[in-house]
């Protein structure tokens, strides 16, 4: 599910089985020579979202992503966050992001950190393999998860 007006009618029907949120965390690069790797990762990081997004309807509810700068405080961001997460009704939260500073921040939750690879150049069938690789990478930390019920 995507956060929509049309999915979210959806999720507030059956919000007893979308018990699971994504939240992609894009930093973005205002340095001229900086940008097109932010723009690479960002590409990146929401095609496997979307794509994660889709194998799993009806059972994760994709957010916006959350766009931040190098010169934002990440610890910060991360209890603002946290906080206003901590009323949702989500049971399972994930973070994806290809910033490993993420990595070592305290945030409720799950930071799942992936090595950013540049897909515009590539073939369409290429692409949708590297994202379905990429699922594979990512889909024991969901199951293991899911599974603590």
């Amino acid at each position: 599910m995507n956060w929509t007006a049309h999915d979210m009618n959806t999720y507030l029907q059956q919000k007893e089985y979308i018990d699971t949120l994504i939240i992609p965390l894009l930093r973005v690069e205002t340095e001229p020579g900086h940008m097109k790797n932010s723009a690479s990762s960002s590409e990146f990081l929401m095609h496997l979202t979307t794509f994660i997004e889709t194998q799993f309807k009806g059972r994760i509810m994709l957010m916006p992503p959350f766009a931040y700068t190098k010169s934002m405080d990440l610890i910060e961001l991360a209890a603002t966050l946290s906080g206003d997460l901590s009323m949702s009704p989500f049971k399972h939260v994930f973070y994806l992001t290809t910033d490993s500073a993420w990595t070592s921040i305290k945030i409720d939750g799950e930071v799942i950190w992936l090595p950013s690879i540049p897909l515009e150049n590539m073939e369409p069938q290429l692409r949708k393999t590297i994202i379905e690789d990429q699922l594979r990478q990512v889909l024991p930390r969901f199951m293991e998860k899911w599974s603590e019920q």
